[in-house]
C-alpha cells in the first residue's frame, strides 16, 4: 500500500463518519461534508492503486 491508498481511506471513513453525524443531527451540510471528503478519499485510493499498479 502507498501513501495516498492509506490517506484515500482515511478520508474516506472520516467522510462516512461526518455524514452520518449530519445525519443524526439532521444537519445537510455536514452530510454534504461528508460525502465530499468520502469521494475525495475514493479518489486518492484510485490514484495510488493506478501509482501501485505502475509501479510493479
Amino acid at each position: 500500500m502507498n501513501q495516498d491508498q492509506v490517506k484515500g481511506s482515511v478520508k474516506d471513513a472520516a467522510g462516512k463518519v461526518q455524514q452520518k453525524a449530519g445525519e443524526m443531527m439532521h444537519n445537510e451540510k455536514q452530510q454534504e461534508k461528508g460525502i465530499e471528503k468520502q469521494v475525495e478519499g475514493q479518489v486518492q485510493k484510485t490514484v495510488g492503486n493506478v501509482k501501485d499498479t505502475f509501479n510493479k
